[in-house]
């Protein structure tokens, strides 16, 4: 087949690189585009990116030697190049959103890691094994730009990604009332390294600034329902977070304590719903969905960011300690990869839903 023309906004920052050395092998999508701040434009990526550079691979050698545009100066050029664009531009929220209308308004879809956009109630926030079906509302998206190509998409916040999809397949049989869920936040996450954050090292913050009203608001619109052109939010449950940023590389972990509403199911009931889990992702076999979503670790110890974040390429959620609880029905432990499958490798898979479902086709 022939490949989709991708961009990356914002391609110097770590979530960029992350998009970059996931798009180097990519079986449908080729980079032709790297956009970054005007200080960056002109120069090399490999000379832009310098010793900033924090991904575990060399930068991707069709990546390097790419002159870099201007994000905000260079907007018609770079939707003329190419089929879409990844966003991660590190940005005022109101210039984030400006921007990816502009460039949606060019007639250039977007897959965004911001949250800028994640309130527009036209804007599908999109866990493709989830809410595939969100991507429906971009029809009246279109028609509020006054767009035919050109739509903004979004991928919900990384904390949430551990935990909501553990919930998901038990909510669909047993309506869920309450869920308390506290997560340990790794470093990259605020797109730091050891290196870089010294702070951390032997450390545990108690605070990350508007985490906790994400995890506690964004399931909502994931849950939701599209409905006159624009998302209504899910009614239930209510949801209570607590997020902490804890002294790890990669790898976001979260405690959760799940209260149904009515009946409960059995543990055996539990398990076996997360093991046959499957959704729209892995029904269309796209290139970066995991084979299995949800994974279950029988052992105590598990699971554990170190050995088990890479798990299906980093995009599969891993799950363990299941077991009944004193004040809430039960309570168990999940790990997902922050910058895999909560920030770039989710977004790479929205793009490949989306270009699955027809939503975004090559330029004419």
């Amino acid at each position: 087949m022939e490949k989709y023309k991708v961009g990356v906004i914002g391609g110097t920052g770590m979530v960029g690189q992350r998009f970059i050395s996931l798009l180097a092998e990519h079986p449908w999508f080729e980079l032709k585009v790297i956009a970054a701040s005007p200080r960056s434009a002109g120069k090399t990526y490999a000379e832009a990116v310098g010793s900033r550079w924090a991904m575990d691979t060399p930068i991707p050698e069709k990546a390097a030697s790419i002159i870099v545009k201007s994000a905000s100066d260079d907007v018609k050029a770079i939707a003329e190049e190419v089929d879409f664009v990844f966003s991660a531009v590190d940005m005022k929220k109101e210039e984030i959103k400006a921007l990816e209308e502009a460039y949606a308004k060019c007639e250039c879809p977007v897959i965004s890691n911001n949250s800028a956009h994640r309130w527009t109630p036209d804007v599908p926030m999109v866990i493709p094994e989830i809410n595939p079906e969100h991507i429906a509302v971009i029809d009246a998206q279109r028609k509020r730009l006054g767009t035919k190509r050109g739509f903004i998409a979004v991928k919900s916040n990384c904390s949430i990604q551990s935990y909501v999809p553990a919930l998901h397949p038990l909510r669909l049989k047993y309506p869920i009332k309450a869920v308390l869920a506290c997560t340990y936040q790794a470093i990259s996450g605020a797109g730091k390294t050891f290196e870089t954050w010294p702070e951390m090292i032997d450390n545990v913050i108690p605070y990350i600034g508007g985490e906790e009203e994400k995890s506690e608001r964004e399931p909502m619109k994931v849950w939701g329902r599209v409905e006159n052109g624009v998302i209504v939010n899910a009614e239930t449950p209510d949801i209570t977070a607590q997020c902490i940023r804890v002294p790890v590389s990669n790898g976001h972990t979260a405690a959760v304590f799940v209260k149904f509403d009515g009946e409960k199911p059995s543990k055996e009931e539990i398990l076996s719903l997360w093991e046959s889990y499957k959704g729209r992702a892995q029904e269309l076999a796209l290139p970066t969905a995991p084979k299995q979503f949800l994974h279950y670790f029988t052992e105590d110890n598990r699971p554990q960011a170190k050995l088990d974040r890479m798990l299906e390429g980093g995009m599969a959620i891993s799950i363990g300690r299941l077991r009944e609880d004193t004040q809430y029905d039960y309570k168990f432990v999940c790990l997902s990869h922050n910058t895999l499958r909560g920030a770039a490798g989710g977004g790479v898979e929205l793009a490949e839903l989306l270009c699955a479902e027809g939503y975004i086709r090559p330029r004419a």
